[in-house]
């Protein structure tokens, strides 16, 4: 296989500096001990009224650790985190690197069977999960999950000092916690078992090719894989994204980006490296709260996908707040209208609003519009230390010219290491051309004369629902469970309250037992079904019954046609 390299490409050095990628590479433990012994009461997250220095982070994540050793985790095994933006993630973050052990972020959104596959598949030794969500999804898989050896439950509260905590619960805001233990793992309550532990120095020695994220994601067909991120990924990928918009301990991060999603954990992790603070909010949907916390900390980076800035826009209050030391607004995960971005830079200053293209597989970031050289509809340019080329859609094997539309492919240390247990997988995404590795996206796009990256479709079976990835094919599979569908295909219909969102839309095709049963009976069927295996953005929101879905020749499910 040969690619056509096409000389004198356009891409200018809008970055502040060059990436130095042949400095030693660091882990999150090294960065937090050095702001800890440097800047010990400097805040590392604000989180509901309290503060969290980077000497209190590296204080509880050394206990955390030595409590997670004393209850038999090893270094390389896999941790989990169940939990929404609490300090608690912050502080198992940096334990896990304490303890050489990879991190696998669980969407609290998941439902059992869902967090059953991601535990099981990911190789999950521990848990740590927030109480509500650990009793309704967790603990119904008592016994199920055969490699996990504990689980630690903490609170939405249960990091505030107990006078906090007691008037929460006296003022009936907050149910005291009553989740049960499991029967066939050992379950603990996270705070006791963190305080009770040493605070001895903790730390693992972690080669750079070693993996410290195994972050899940759709691809294409089949359940959702983990794709492995090494110490070498994440590192380069921080610094390619800092050479843009630089970072220091003086800058405040704003995002609602779940941390458990790649794109929140690395804007997280940014503002971690830098030693800044960063804002924790624990329900992306609470507007009131992030902006009453973005006006007590005015922010220097915000990051959110477009419907939580419209979202934001709609608040009178969000004009109140100090944006004069903003430097950058990140806008990710969908595409941002061009009139909801004029109406956002009237608020935050022109010319800051980024819009950035990544993948969890690229650790995320892939390309970037430079500060104050932004070019509106497109995505930016390549990160510096990363390549991306324009192939043809149909083979993957020839270079497109500026102008011309082709899958997107990168390569460059961000890319990952490969998928999971799914080395077939691996192999269709990560192709090795004249000695480098490739990642093939499945995302359609092109370059313009300035080389700036323009996406014209996501990846053909892949919707976009507030944000978040639905892949079809997964939703699909699980759907074929029941009797009563024969075929069913998932499709995703413009949402015009929201642009670049999908509305879920599911096709079904009868089995023909099924045929003569009232329609509204299989509805409910259907939707009861999903409600019980799926998180909730993926349960379709229109079901559409038809005597025989399109094929294409080749006996696939035409989706083209089902769209069109």
């Amino acid at each position: 296989m040969q690619i056509i390299d096409i000389p004198d490409r356009p891409w200018v050095n809008f970055h502040q500096s060059q990436p130095d990628f042949n400095q030693k590479i660091l882990g999150l433990a090294d960065f937090i001990e050095q702001h800890a012994s440097e800047r010990q009461k400097k805040a590392a997250a604000e989180y509901l009224g309290a503060t969290i220095s980077y000497a209190e982070l590296n204080f509880l994540a050394n206990k955390l650790a030595n409590a997670l050793r004393d209850r038999g985790v090893q270094r390389s095994e896999t941790i989990g985190l169940h939990l929404p933006n609490t300090p608690e993630y912050l502080i198992a973050l940096v334990a896990a690197s304490k303890l050489g052990c990879p991190v696998t972020g669980v969407s609290p959104l998941l439902t059992t069977p869902e967090i059953e596959h991601q535990l099981q598949d990911a190789g999950a030794r521990f848990l740590i999960s927030m109480e509500q969500v650990y009793t309704t999804s967790v603990a119904p898989a008592d016994g199920r999950l055969s490699l996990l050896r504990g689980v630690f439950v903490t609170s939405p509260i249960g990091i505030l000092p107990k006078w906090k905590q007691h008037a929460a619960y006296f003022s009936g805001k907050l149910p005291r916690p009553s989740w049960k233990p499991m029967i066939h793992t050992a379950t603990e309550a996270f705070m006791p078992a963190v305080q009770n532990a040493s605070d001895a120095h903790a730390y693992a020695s972690v080669a750079e090719d070693e993996t410290v994220f195994i972050q899940y994601t759709g691809g294409t067909t089949g359940k959702p894989k983990g794709a492995e991120l090494t110490k070498r990924n994440m590192f380069a990928n921080g610094l390619q994204a800092m050479s843009f918009i630089g970072g220091d301990s003086g800058d405040t991060f704003a995002s609602a980006f779940p941390l458990f999603h790649q794109a929140g954990l690395a804007i997280s992790l940014m503002a971690l490296r830098a030693g800044a603070r960063q804002l924790l909010i624990p329900n992306p949907r609470d507007i009131d709260f992030f902006i009453t916390q973005m006006k007590k900390f005015p922010p220097t980076m915000l990051g959110n996908v477009p419907s939580l800035y419209q979202m934001l826009l709609e608040k009178p209050a969000f004009r109140e707040i100090d944006f004069s030391r903003l430097r950058v607004a990140f806008s990710g995960a969908a595409p941002f209208a061009p009139e909801g971005i004029r109406q956002l830079e009237v608020v935050v200053g022109a010319g800051k609003l980024c819009e950035v293209y990544g993948m969890t597989e690229t650790s995320p970031l892939i390309t970037i519009n430079p500060p104050g050289r932004t070019k509106p509809g497109t995505v930016g340019i390549p990160l510096p230390g990363s390549d991306v080329k324009i192939m043809d859609a149909e083979t993957g094997n020839v270079e497109m010219p500026a102008g011309e539309v082709g899958e997107i492919t990168t390569c460059g240390p961000n890319v990952m290491k490969g998928y999971r247990g799914h080395s077939e997988a691996t192999a269709q995404s990560v192709r090795e051309i004249n000695g480098k590795r490739w990642m093939y996206t499945g995302d359609i796009g092109f370059f313009d004369a300035e080389g700036y990256l323009t996406i014209c479709d996501r990846a053909k079976d892949m919707l976009i629902v507030g944000g978040y990835k639905v892949f079809s094919v997964e939703v699909e599979s699980k759907l074929k469970e029941l009797p009563c569908i024969e075929l069913c295909a998932l499709v995703g219909l413009p949402d015009p309250n929201r642009p670049g969102n999908d509305i879920v839309k599911l096709y079904v095709q009868l089995s023909a037992d099924s045929s003569s049963v009232n329609r509204d009976v299989l509805m409910v069927q259907i939707l009861d079904f999903c409600r019980q295996n799926m998180a909730p953005y993926k349960v379709p929101k229109h079901i559409e019954f038809m005597a025989t879905l399109p094929l294409t020749p080749i006996g696939k499910l035409d989706k083209k046609a089902l769209r069109n």
